[in-house]
Parts: structure tokens; C-alpha cells; sequence
């Protein structure tokens, strides 16, 4: 079968600018990975510092893991292709999101270093991309406590063999080398991991005045 990519294509600047959108909403877009094992607090952290941005005026979205591969990504499996696959179209998801000038927080395992670094390098890529548009947030939690978590059953189903490919079990796990803030939810609050995200944004420029 032959090749059906696009590509007579040409990517289209708009007239409005991302400093214009972000002087408008009065807050700087940016990405904000959380990674972590599954049940290591990602979504639960992720939920609660979009509902406490909200509460500040300030617009934010979570890109949830479970809630991407009920659309988006319902074609794709967990092998290590498919988990690459699967980062970079939502790591280009969130780089438009950041474009539109929001707080967007993605909610993935996102198991694999190299994948982690090209959805940065996607966020530093072009004219206006930088850097700093992409935060990797690494909430650290042990396999034991993440079991403890785990309300779904999933590690017991990966230690049965019932569940291949689990991360953790029976699939890696590459911890960030160098993320921007470490979150450990081994036994820290919910709402103290919160604060601290939302405290780190607002000291980077994020939030605004």
C-alpha cells in the first residue's frame, strides 16, 4: 500500500500572536507533564491544581491518560511503538493548547526519557517555542505504595500475567534525569503536592500578576 501521508503542506502563522492571546487571559501558556508510575497521584494532582488555577481566574485543562485513549488515541496499544506513538500525538496536542496561551496538565506514565524529550524538543521547535513552555513534573512514588493505590486492581491483574506490558511489572519505568520540580507523593498530602505545583508556577511567571 502506498505511502498516504500529506505532504504538500505549509504550516499556516496567525494573525493573532501567543503574546497577544496571553496578554488577553492575563497568565503565560505552558505544558505541564506530570509522569510518574500509575497510581503515583499524577491525575489526582493534575485534577486538583486545574481546579485551583480555575478558582484563581486563570484557564487551565488537563489532558488525562485514561480520557486521550478513549478517543484521540483509541487505535493504540501499549507496546513500546504504540506508548511513543501515543506521547507524541498528545505531546502535539498540548504544544497547540500552549500556543492558545492555556495551562494545560497532562495526566501520562509516559514511561520512556527519549519520548519525554521530544515532546520538550516539539515545545522548543520553531520561530516562538521555547524551552520553558514545557515542564516536566516527575511525582515519584514507590511500586508498593502505588499497589497500596491501586483501586483498579491493575498491579494484581500484571503480576497474575493478566495485564502485559505493565509499567512497573512487567515494563519499564525511565525516572526523569533532570525535571523541573519532584513530587513525592509517598507520603505527602494531596494538597501540600498542589500547593507546591501551583506555587512553583506562579514563581516562574505563569499565573501572571
Amino acid at each position: 500500500m502506498a505511502d498516504q501521508r500529506a505532504t504538500n503542506i505549509t504550516w499556516h502563522p496567525h494573525q493573532v500572536t501567543r503574546e497577544e492571546r496571553e496578554q488577553v487571559l492575563g497568565q503565560k501558556g505552558v505544558t505541564v507533564w506530570l509522569t510518574g508510575l500509575s497510581g503515583s497521584g499524577k491525575s489526582t494532582i493534575a485534577v486538583a491544581a486545574e481546579a485551583a488555577l480555575v478558582a484563581r481566574g486563570r484557564i487551565a485543562y488537563v489532558l488525562d491518560g485514561d480520557n486521550i485513549r478513549h478517543g484521540l488515541n483509541k487505535d493504540l496499544g501499549f507496546s513500546p511503538e504504540d506508548r511513543t506513538e501515543n506521547i507524541r500525538r498528545i505531546g502535539e496536542v498540548a504544544k497547540l493548547f500552549t500556543d492558545a496561551g492555556l495551562i494545560v496538565f497532562t495526566s501520562f506514565i509516559s514511561p520512556y526519557r527519549a519520548d519525554r524529550d521530544l515532546v520538550r524538543s516539539l515545545h522548543a521547535a520553531g520561530r516562538d517555542r521555547e524551552l520553558g513552555r514545557f515542564i516536566e513534573i516527575y511525582v515519584a512514588a514507590s511500586v508498593e505504595t502505588c499497589e497500596s493505590r491501586d483501586v483498579k486492581g491493575l498491579y494484581k491483574k500484571a503480576r497474575a500475567g493478566e495485564i502485559k506490558e505493565f509499567t512497573g511489572i512487567s515494563a519499564p519505568y525511565e525516572a526523569p534525569l533532570s525535571p523541573e520540580l519532584t513530587i513525592d507523593t509517598n507520603g505527602e498530602p494531596v494538597e501540600k503536592s498542589v500547593d507546591r505545583l501551583v506555587t512553583f508556577l506562579a514563581a516562574k511567571g505563569y499565573l501572571g500578576s
